[in-house]
């Protein structure tokens, strides 16, 4: 049996995108819409939520429900989906002064982390 990554859209630009990526780590990526996702995740080796065109602090953005993966396997939010957790886990999301677009350095807390692994300290990234 191959590895498998659970995408969850929230109707992200770059939802193909990031499958993609997860496919060429030879790991297969199963796109789904956030609110279709399946009961059993127990196939998958990790989530991932996509970005959205909502704001999280909008009060008709999407929340899903995560206690069926959280604790359970790995958890990754991108732009949207990292602010939904952010949010949801007890974090405060405000807005910045200044748009957030374009190139950025990643700076890692946790080097020693598996999910992290392989990832250069500062390494380039695209923030949208």
């Amino acid at each position: 049996m191959h590895q498998k990554v659970l995408i969850l859209d929230f109707g992200s630009q770059y939802t193909q995108l990031i499958a993609r990526r997860v496919r060429e780590l030879n790991i297969f990526s199963e796109i789904i819409p956030f609110n279709k996702a399946p009961e059993d995740l127990s196939s998958y080796k990790a989530v991932i939520l996509s970005g959205s065109p909502h704001s999280v602090r909008s009060d008709d953005a999407p929340r899903p429900d995560l206690s069926k993966i959280k604790g359970k396997i790995p958890l990754l939010g991108v732009c949207f989906g990292a602010q939904f957790m952010a949010a949801h886990y007890g974090g405060k999301v405000e807005a910045s002064s200044i748009r957030e677009y374009g190139r950025a350095n990643l700076k890692t807390i946790h080097t020693d982390d598996a999910f992290l692994k392989g990832i250069e300290m500062n390494s380039q990234v695209w923030m949208s």
